[in-house]
């Protein structure tokens, strides 16, 4: 039985806690990409916050990059796993990555598309 199983409570949600704090931790530390999309973020709550848009509006364009974020965590995830498994090329491990990564893509456009729409209504 792990740690997570025979805690309860309060001390689950302090030790899911912890372990989502170490896994923004090792992100940061290791993905160049989500320290880039952290910037993306910053600029993201700046803009929204000085646009003259709705509430919905703000959150649609700060959520987009969240979105983005937790797509790219979820692609770092699957690489670090593949990597772990082993470091040999395989099709499966390479098909995985790929996946992994046009996710990201998709979730990128998926922001980029949220945004043009949102600052296109608001100045013309």
């Amino acid at each position: 039985m792990n740690e997570m199983q025979k805690n309860t409570g309060i001390k689950r949600i302090i030790l899911a806690t912890k372990y989502s704090w170490l896994g923004l931790v090792a992100a940061w530390k290791n993905e160049a990409a989500f320290r880039q999309e952290v910037v993306a973020l910053i600029i993201a709550i700046v803009v929204a916050l000085t646009l003259d848009v709705s509430l919905l509006h703000k959150v649609l364009l700060v959520g987009s990059v969240v979105f983005v974020m937790i797509v790219e965590l979820m692609n770092s995830a699957v690489e670090a796993v593949v990597d772990r498994i082993g470091l040999e090329r395989h099709e499966l491990s390479g098909r995985a990555k790929d996946l992994g990564s046009a996710a990201v893509l998709l979730a990128i456009a998926l922001a980029t598309m949220v945004w043009a729409g949102i600052l296109w209504t608001h100045f013309y």
